[in-house]
């Protein structure tokens, strides 16, 4: 008795698994996903609604995944990762940064973009390195990648950090002296001074950060799926095609928007499942 209830214990498992996907990933349904909107030109307001890089990813994702359309959640980045434990949404749809520290709480998929720190100033300053911040004020987005990282070298670079809920009101900080650089990821920076000729990226400090997907952890085997339709876009060209799109040229050759990753999920950090697979493309 006890061998026929441990040999059917798996498929149990296997059967209760299933429809919980299915209540959290429901098919018939368009695809939730969150993200923290003002944050050009990855997610931004439009005339007829959101629109941006990450508006045209997630479309193209739920068109891949066969669900009827897509519902972006605008939530401040602050306030992210609760809500994507809330189950308000099904994955992140920032610009995500893939870190240890958050793969120790969550699924990642593989990197599909690199990114770094870009420091936006007014466009009569300059920036000649990281030890120019001396006694300077730096403006960043609370809760991102750009807070952890100036929260970490605030006191050996000698800067005082000001942290707002929002990228807007961070640049805002910067033209009105209350900063005197704002900091976030370096294709957000760019694409910001593209749009507004008072303020300039003086420096660029490529880090090796990707971006990435971030799932609740019992969402493993939908994460597999989206990464596979990652995967998918990477070899047929779409993601390239939509970096041109959106940043006005296209990707590094050989960066993570056009390599495949072996198995699934960050290779070396949490969450990453080293499984041989061919992604299957419509």
């Amino acid at each position: 008795m006890l061998r026929r209830f441990l040999l059917a214990a798996p498929l149990l498992v296997l059967a209760l698994a299933a429809p919980a996907q299915e209540a959290d990933h429901p098919q018939s349904r368009p695809l939730v996903v969150g993200s923290d909107f003002g944050v050009a030109p990855w997610m931004v307001r439009g005339a007829n609604g959101p629109e941006g890089f990450g508006v045209d990813l997630m479309t193209e994702i739920a068109k891949r995944l066969g669900r009827p359309g897509v519902e972006i959640v605008d939530v401040n980045f602050s306030g992210l990762f609760a809500a994507l434990f809330a189950k308000r949404f099904e994955f992140t749809a920032n610009p995500l940064n893939i870190t240890e520290e958050r793969a120790q709480r969550m699924l990642y998929t593989e990197p599909f973009f690199a990114t770094g720190n870009g420091f936006i100033t007014r466009r009569s300053e300059t920036l000649a390195g990281l030890e120019a911040l001396k006694g300077k004020a730096i403006a960043v987005n609370r809760g991102t990648i750009s807070d952890t990282w100036a929260t970490a070298n605030a006191e050996k670079y000698g800067f005082e950090v000001q942290r707002y809920d929002t990228f807007p009101d961070s640049v805002q900080a910067v033209l009105t002296r209350r900063a005197f650089a704002a900091i976030n990821e370096i294709p957000t920076t760019v694409y910001a001074a593209s749009q507004n000729r008072q303020i300039t990226v003086a420096f660029k400090d490529y880090t090796g950060r990707n971006f990435g997907i971030a799932f609740r952890p019992e969402s493993r085997e939908y994460r597999n799926r989206v990464e596979e339709v990652l995967e998918c876009m990477k070899q047929d060209g779409f993601l390239a095609r939509l970096h041109e799109k959106w940043y006005g040229a296209p990707p590094d050759a050989g960066s993570s928007m056009t390599q495949v990753f072996p198995g699934y999920g960050p290779p070396g950090l949490p969450g990453f499942e080293d499984t041989a697979h061919t992604p299957r493309c419509q």
